[in-house]
């Protein structure tokens, strides 16, 4: 999957699981969109991004 980040097992990306939630799928419908993933796959996807985004680093580079 070009190096992005997938749910163990499958071939569906963590963006692909962020986007369907962004648009306002339930984690519910996201399992009816892929009846192989559990709520545990989609807390764990949840929980990637958001320890992705809790470790960036900013910086300001206008100084």
């Amino acid at each position: 999957m070009l190096g992005k980040p997938v749910i163990k097992g499958t071939r569906i990306t963590v963006e692909q699981v962020l986007k369907k939630l962004a648009e306002g799928a339930t984690k519910d419908d996201v399992i009816v969109m892929y009846p192989h993933l559990k709520i545990d796959d989609i807390n764990a996807v949840l929980d990637y991004a958001s320890e992705v985004i809790g470790n960036e680093d900013v910086i300001d580079l206008s100084e």
